[in-house]
């Protein structure tokens, strides 16, 4: 990311780096509650979250279910596996099994779009990790002539997309069915930590 970082400094954009995150292997959950603490602390407002891979699901997740007083302005996340990585099998990490496309959090996150309109989904022609691709439904989707999960990072493209979707003017939000207004909350329980969290999904539906 350290490219990104210094492109966005270097264009006049403040860069906060959430430095507890380390190595990125907590659960979305917590990781989510460390960058929502740091956004509060920090007395950011219109903050943009720029975020790769599994950060894009933490960023989404905060903007669900932990961002009451509205600080995030939008996302945007590169070669993020929102819809899973049919690969999540295979990885020794626990934290990195929500790539799975039958993780639960990741298949409620799936189903709740009325943010997706403030999520830019930026990826390349092909991405080893997740094959399965990054298109969110809803999101500004932008397809780089570039390849790869991690070289994306460093291509001027990127640098240049992100740049734009940060200035640009977000689009209206799609409509959402009575039905969906209505859903309950769905409770997540967070096994490192023992907390219960929520995607608030009756706020969020009637926003």
């Amino acid at each position: 990311m350290l490219p990104l970082i210094t492109a966005l400094h270097g264009a006049g954009h403040p860069v906060h780096v959430v430095t507890l995150l380390q190595r990125n292997r907590l659960g979305v959950p917590v990781a989510a509650r460390f960058v929502a603490e740091h956004i509060a602390a920090a007395g950011l407002n219109d903050a943009v979250i720029v975020a790769h891979s599994k950060g894009g699901l933490i960023g989404k997740y905060i903007m669900l279910a932990l961002d009451p007083d509205q600080r995030i302005d939008r996302m945007i996340a590169i070669c993020t596996p929102f819809s899973g990585s049919r690969y999540a099998r295979y990885l020794l990490i626990p934290s990195l099994r929500v790539f799975s496309p039958r993780n639960a959090l990741t298949l409620q996150m799936a189903r709740e779009e009325a943010i997706n309109h403030r999520i830019s989904s930026v990826y390349g022609v092909f991405d080893p990790h997740v094959t399965e691709g990054s298109v969110l439904p809803g999101a500004r989707n932008i397809r780089l002539p570039a390849a790869g999960h991690f070289r994306i990072l460093g291509d001027a493209g990127t640098v240049r997309a992100i740049l734009e979707q940060i200035e640009a003017d977000l689009p209206p939000p799609a409509s959402t069915s009575p039905a969906h207004n209505n859903q309950p909350r769905i409770r997540q329980f967070d096994r490192q930590t023992g907390q219960q969290l929520w995607l608030r999904t009756e706020r969020i539906g009637g926003a």
